[in-house]
């Protein structure tokens, strides 16, 4: 409970939270690709997410260009959607929410 409160809280440096956010988005990726099957589809929502947190724990996370591509993923998400690109643009609406709101707090 202490390391979620520091994480929820200005406690951590953003480079540091985006490190802890890539470090379990991997092993995430990782188990869903050794399941196979169904996992595959959580496979491509957090695999999508690793390249955003890798810039920003390099310090290249451009908040101008996250807002305009956080605006143009919301809008790309539909229902006609096949089950992996929803997967994967909803991953990439996360990632940037989270690092926006974490890197604008």
């Amino acid at each position: 409970m202490i390391k979620l409160k520091k994480i929820l809280t200005e406690d951590i440096e953003f480079e540091e939270f985006a490190d802890t956010r890539m470090s379990g988005a991997s092993k995430i990726v990782d188990n869903a690709k050794e399941k196979g099957g169904l996992a595959l589809l959580t496979w491509h929502h957090f695999k999508v997410k690793l390249p955003y947190y890798k810039k920003a724990t390099e310090g290249k996370f451009d908040i101008e260009a996250a807002k305009k591509e956080f605006e143009e993923t919301y809008k790309k998400i539909s229902l006609s959607m096949t089950p992996i690109e929803f997967q994967r643009e909803v991953g990439r609406l996360e990632v940037l929410g989270e690092l926006l709101i974490k890197e604008t707090a």
